[in-house]
């Protein structure tokens, strides 16, 4: 992991190559019960803040998942057109069935799958009216370039919305912290049956994640305007980021 810096906890920007392979494995490990244990260790607030972000399109948009995971965001993505980006096979596998049913189901076409990092992503400039990460960019190897690459595809006057872990400063990072290294652990545990289930490494990322204040910082040096970051509430557990690519 990279030193500690002036963040409220550690950024995970410039995480070496060997401890990414590891996160990842972590993140493929979670698919049978991802849903479940983030249903539980939100008080199911996750399927609102999904909605929160989700509301940010409009039909017709060209949309842009980074980080789909299993799909449990972008099957919701009605009336437009949706790519979804995981550099995990495991996950897009996952993903297409769940997507491509739920899309089938509403009479739409199938989502478009690519297999990629946020640091390096194989689309063409100045693509997508709106990009969305949902609880992925934590794992971003290196944050800013991510951050570079999403401003790339972007459309001028695109947006870009993010929803991740709320870390308002240092002591509310202690106190989420002391959460997901006990009540997550536990509920984990119930739910996986396995004393050694990957949410155990996985809660590692939040005690690397730096505060608000950092990254909003870090979006608008990118060259994002409008840049806005805040906690969501009633619990304050997650944080939405948006930024808007400057019209040419």
């Amino acid at each position: 992991m990279g030193k500690r810096e002036a963040t409220g906890g550690y950024d995970p920007s410039g995480i070496d190559l060997e401890a990414w392979t590891v996160l990842e494995a972590q993140l493929e490990a979670t698919i049978p019960n991802y849903d479940r244990v983030n249903k539980l260790m939100t008080f199911g607030q996750d399927k609102r803040w999904r909605r929160n972000v989700r509301n940010h399109a409009s039909p017709g948009m060209k949309i842009l998942e980074v980080g789909c995971g299993p799909g449990s965001f972008a099957e919701d993505l009605v009336g437009l057109d949706v790519t979804c980006l995981d550099p995990s096979p495991e996950m897009l596998k996952v993903a297409k069935k769940r997507v491509d049913y739920a899309r089938a189901e509403r009479g739409e076409e199938p989502a478009v799958y690519v297999e990629a990092i946020a640091e390096e992503i194989p689309l063409e400039d100045n693509t997508f009216d709106m990009v969305f990460c949902l609880f992925s960019f934590r794992d971003f190897q290196d944050k800013r370039k991510g951050l570079e690459e999403i401003y790339r595809v972007l459309k001028p006057g695109g947006q870009l919305v993010i929803c991740d872990a709320g870390k308002a400063n240092w002591l509310h990072g202690i106190a989420g912290r002391i959460w997901m290294a006990t009540v997550v652990q536990w509920l984990a545990r119930i739910v996986t049956k396995d004393k050694n289930h990957p949410w155990k490494g996985l809660a590692n990322t939040y005690s690397h994640y730096g505060t608000n204040g950092y990254y909003r910082a870090m979006i608008k040096d990118v060259g994002y305007q409008n840049v806005q970051g805040r906690l969501l509430w009633p619990f304050a557990m997650a944080s939405r980021f948006r930024g808007t690519k400057p019209e040419q």
